[in-house]
């Protein structure tokens, strides 16, 4: 664990704050007619996903996190864990659906995820934002006569997952989601 000066901190920088680690979104350096000058952050939380913001003295030491971030490959549920490879060292770990929370909604064989490793540890698993699924079942003719153009309907991906889509949407077609919410974006 290291120290680093709130001025060197950079966009991207990770920092253990309170027990909590939390990447550098923005910095900005402030230097008021009296008194010294502070430096702002905008500090997004590694593993919540929180942002927020934080003003310390010019000058202050800041705890500095070694925090990794490698890509690895899912392959295959075991129970109730994941079992991921890491695609630099081909070496499998197993992670909890807890820690993947939402993720689990959208993990397909062979999709790739950013795991955030600290100490040896995964602490966070970062999906591609936008992914294709193939829908496996919905209702191809909801009601007819509906022409208003924001009919949504239910839809099953292959995943499992439940996600709305437009009523034009038919099984077997494939869509893009956006992960961090499950929302429809386009057809493919």
């Amino acid at each position: 664990m290291g120290t680093i000066d709130a001025n060197a901190c950079r966009s991207g920088t990770k920092l253990l704050l309170d027990g909590d680690l939390y990447t550098v979104l923005e910095r900005a350096h402030h230097k008021p007619g009296k008194g010294g000058a502070f430096v702002k952050f905008k500090l997004k939380g590694i593993v919540t996903g929180k942002v927020i913001d934080h003003t310390v003295r010019s000058g202050t030491k800041m705890e500095s996190a070694d925090v990794s971030t490698r890509t690895m490959q899912y392959l295959y549920q075991q129970g109730e864990d994941y079992v991921f490879m890491d695609l630099e060292t081909y070496e499998q770990i197993q992670l909890s659906a807890e820690l993947l929370g939402d993720a689990t909604h959208f993990l397909k064989e062979s999709a790739e995820a950013d795991v955030t490793i600290y100490e040896n540890n995964p602490i966070g698993v970062q999906l591609p934002q936008k992914m294709v699924f193939e829908i496996v079942e919905t209702i191809d003719n909801p009601a007819m006569g509906n022409t208003a153009t924001n009919v949504t309907k239910p839809a099953t991906i292959e995943t499992g997952h439940e996600v709305q889509v437009p009523a034009f949407i038919k099984t077997g077609d494939k869509i893009r989601v956006l992960t961090e919410d499950g929302s429809y974006l386009e057809r493919v």
